[in-house]
C-alpha cells in the first residue's frame, strides 16, 4: 500500500511540475548551441592575488592571458597556433608554468615557463617518450619545484627536483616500484607517498624528508583512505577520507605513527563525504562536501561558515565550487551551476564580501528553455535500491514518451546533479532522459560498488533495464520508443542491451565506447600496471574469467544484434582499440542490419574538437529521430 502512495505522489509532482509547460511550444535549440567552446577558461589567482590568468579564443587561436586586477591591463602571455595549453599554474607571483602539447601528438607536452608580462619564455622540459607532472606549484628556494617523472622507468614516477632556472632534474624520491602517488605538507615537504601491490593500498610516512618512509597502513582497494592535508597544530597527523571499518566514507584524523584513526571530524550512516576543503592560511579543515542526489556542505568552523555562508547568500539557487585562491584566502575563483544552466564564473572578494562575475560558462544557452533534473529511486528484482536522475521535456505531458537511456562511463563513477549538455540536447528534443547510477557506481558505499564487480553485460545491465521497466510502468516511457546511448564503459552497456534485450530497445548507441573487455585491459598503459589486479577484480581477469568477459563484450555477438545501431570513435583513441569498433561494424553490416558509424577526426586545436562534437551528436540526432519518432 505504501509503494502504491509513493507512486502516485511522485506522479502528482511530475505532473504539477510540468503542467504550466504543457502546450507550450518549445523552441529548438541548434545543437551547436549546446556544445560550444568557452570562451575563457582554466582562471587562476596569483599567490598575491592581484593578478588574475586564463585560457582565452582568440581568431581562433588559444592564448594564455594576465589581467592586473587594480589596473584592468590584460597582457597575452603565450599565443598559440595549432598547439593547446592543457594545463598551466603560478609558482610565484611573476612566473606561470604550463604544459603545451607536442607537436604532432595530442596526448605528449613540453613544459614551459614564463613571466607574467609574456617575456622569457623558456623550455623547462621536453617529453619525448617520458612525462613530467606537477606535485607541488610552490618553488622551493625561488628555483626548485616538485614533480614526479618516469623518465628513468617507463612504469614508476619518481620525485625530481626541477630548476625552474636551468632545468635541471634532481631526484628527490625513487620510486621502489610500487609507489603509485606522493603527497607533501602545507610548506611543500615530501612526507608520504601510496604504494599498491594491484588489490591492496598502503600509505607510507616519514616525519621529515631526512627519513625513509616507512608503511602505516594497508587496506584493500575496495576501501577509501584518502588523505587530505597534514594537520599545521598536530604533529604527525593527517586529515582523511576514510572509510575504513564503515561503509560511507567519512572524515577523520589519522596518526601517522601508529596508522591508527584517533578522531572523527564529520561521519553519518546515511552520508557519503565526496570532498574537503582545508585552509592552509588557518590550518584547519573548513568543511566536508556529502552528496545524496545534491552536494551539500557541512562547515567544521565558524570562520569558515561565516566566510562561505556570506558567498552562498549571492548564489542561493545554485550549487558553487571554489575552482582557485590566493594564498591569503582572501579572493576566489569561484563557479556556479544548476541543473538547467552550465553557470559562470565569478571573483569574490572576501575582505569586502564582493562578487564580479568574469565569464558565462554558455552565453548562448537560456536557462527558461532547459529542462528540470529530477532524482528518481526504484528497486530491483533482487533487492537493490538505484537511484539515478530523470530529464523530463518541456511542453509535453509526461506520459508515453519516447525515452532515450544514458548510462555513466566506469568504471566507478557515478552522474551527479547538475548541468548535463548531452541530457539537456537530448531533452530539448523531446525525449525523456534516464540517467542510472547501476551498482558499481561511486558514492553509494563500498557495498554498493563492490556489487558490481563483474558485473558487466549481467546484472549492470539488469539495473539499467529495471529503470527502463520502472518508467513504463509509471506510463512515462513509451515501451515502444526506449533508446539507449553511452560513453565509455556506458557505451558497453548500451551495445551489451541490443545484444541482451532488443525487445527492449528500439535502437542503441556508442560513443568511444568499450566494445570488448581484453582489449580494454592491453589498453592500461605501463604507468598503471601496478594497478592491473584491481582491473582483474572490476572487470575481469583474462585468464580466469574468459568466458564471462567474452559473454559480457559485445564485438563478439554481432549476430545477437536484431536493433539499429549507433558507433562514433576516433581509430586513434589510446583508450579505446578502433579495431573492435570497426570489426563490430563489418560484421553487422555482413548481417544487413542497420548501423550508422562515424570516424571522429582527430585534430589539434580547441575548435577543431568543438567541430568534431557538433558533427557527431548531429548525426546521433539523425539516428535517433529516424528511430524514436516513427511509432
Amino acid at each position: 500500500m505504501m509503494t502504491a502512495v509513493k507512486k502516485y505522489m511522485w506522479l502528482l509532482v511530475v505532473a504539477v511540475l510540468f503542467a504550466c509547460n504543457e502546450g507550450e511550444k518549445v523552441r529548438q535549440v541548434p545543437v551547436n548551441d549546446f556544445f560550444k567552446t568557452q570562451d575563457r577558461a582554466l582562471y587562476r589567482l596569483s599567490p598575491n592575488g592581484k593578478y588574475i590568468s586564463y585560457l582565452t579564443l582568440k581568431d581562433k587561436k588559444q592564448h594564455l592571458v594576465v589581467e592586473d586586477l587594480e589596473q584592468g591591463k590584460v597582457t597575452e602571455v603565450s599565443k598559440l597556433e595549432e598547439r593547446n595549453i592543457n594545463f598551466y599554474c603560478w609558482v610565484s607571483n611573476d612566473e606561470l608554468i604550463y604544459y603545451k602539447e607536442k607537436e604532432a601528438s595530442r596526448f605528449q607536452t613540453d613544459l614551459y615557463i614564463v613571466h607574467r608580462n609574456g617575456t622569457e619564455e623558456r623550455l623547462l622540459n621536453a617529453d619525448e617518450k617520458s612525462k613530467v607532472r606537477l606535485l607541488e606549484d610552490q618553488l622551493i628556494d625561488d628555483k626548485f619545484l616538485l614533480v614526479t617523472s618516469n623518465k628513468r622507468d617507463s612504469t614508476v614516477f619518481d620525485v625530481y627536483r626541477l630548476n625552474v632556472r636551468n632545468g635541471q632534474m634532481i631526484i628527490a624520491a625513487k620510486n621502489p616500484g610500487n609507489f603509485t602517488n606522493w603527497l607533501t605538507d602545507s610548506k611543500g615537504k615530501l612526507r608520504m607517498a601510496i604504494s599498491t601491490d594491484g588489490v591492496n593500498e598502503s600509505l607510507w610516512y616519514r616525519e621529515n624528508e631526512g627519513k625513509d618512509f616507512k608503511k602505516i597502513i594497508t587496506n584493500n582497494f575496495k576501501t577509501t583512505l584518502w588523505p587530505v592535508a597534514f594537520s599545521e597544530n598536530k604533529p604527525n597527523t593527517i586529515y582523511a577520507i576514510s572509510n575504513v571499518n564503515r561503509d560511507k566514507n567519512a572524515l577523520v584524523e589519522i596518526d601517522c605513527i601508529t596508522g591508527k584513526e584517533k578522531n572523527v571530524l564529520f561521519a553519518d550512516d546515511t552520508l557519503n563525504v565526496v570532498e574537503a576543503q582545508y585552509s592552509k592560511r588557518r590550518g584547519k579543515m573548513d568543511y566536508v562536501v556529502y552528496e545524496t542526489w545534491k552536494k551539500e556542505k557541512h562547515y567544521l568552523n565558524e570562520d569558515a561558515k561565516r566566510l562561505f555562508g556570506a558567498l552562498e547568500k549571492f548564489v542561493p539557487d545554485a550549487e558553487y565550487r571554489i575552482i582557485h585562491n590566493d594564498k591569503n584566502e582572501q579572493h576566489f575563483i569561484v563557479r556556479t551551476f544548476t541543473d538547467r544552466s552550465p553557470g559562470a564564473y565569478y571573483i569574490y572578494h572576501a575582505e569586502n564580501n564582493q562578487l564580479k562575475k568574469l565569464s558565462d560558462l554558455n552565453p548562448t544557452l537560456k536557462e527558461e528553455e532547459m529542462c528540470e533534473m529530477k532524482p528518481i529511486t526504484y528497486t530491483t528484482a533482487d533487492g537493490f535500491k538505484i537511484n539515478g536522475y530523470l530529464t523530463l521535456p518541456l511542453g509535453l505531458k509526461p506520459k508515453n514518451l519516447p525515452v532515450v537511456v544514458i548510462p555513466h562511463n566506469g568504471p566507478g563513477q557515478r552522474n551527479s546533479w547538475g548541468f548535463n549538455s548531452d541530457v539537456q540536447f537530448l531533452a530539448n528534443r523531446g525525449y525523456a532522459v534516464l540517467q542510472v547510477n547501476y551498482r558499481g557506481s561511486t558514492g553509494y558505499g563500498k557495498e554498493f560498488y563492490a556489487a558490481g564487480f563483474k558485473e558487466w553485460g549481467q546484472k549492470i545491465q539488469q539495473d539499467v533495464d529495471a529503470g527502463v521497466q520502472w518508467l513504463i510502468e509509471q506510463k512515462i516511457a513509451d515501451p515502444q520508443r526506449v533508446a539507449i546511448y553511452g560513453y565509455g564503459f556506458g557505451g558497453l552497456i548500451a551495445i551489451n542491451s541490443a545484444v541482451n534485450n532488443p525487445k527492449m530497445y528500439k535502437c542503441a548507441g556508442s560513443s568511444a565506447g568499450v566494445l570488448n573487455l581484453f582489449s580494454y585491459l592491453k589498453t592500461i598503459p605501463p604507468f598503471l600496471t601496478s594497478n592491473l589486479q584491481m582491473f582483474y577484480e572490476i572487470v575481469g581477469n583474462p585468464i580466469k574469467d574468459a568466458e564471462y568477459m567474452r559473454q559480457a563484450s559485445p564485438v563478439f555477438h554481432a549476430d545477437k544484434v536484431k536493433i539499429p545501431i549507433f558507433i562514433t570513435q576516433s581509430s586513434k583513441d589510446p583508450r579505446i582499440n578502433g579495431n573492435d569498433a570497426v570489426q563490430f561494424v563489418k560484421e553487422l553490416r555482413k548481417l544487413n542490419l542497420p548501423v550508422t558509424y562515424l570516424e571522429k577526426e582527430e585534430t589539434k586545436t580547441v575548435l577543431g574538437r568543438e567541430e568534431a562534437r557538433k558533427k557527431s551528436y548531429a548525426a546521433l540526432e539523425l539516428f535517433l529521430q529516424d528511430n524514436l519518432r516513427k511509432r
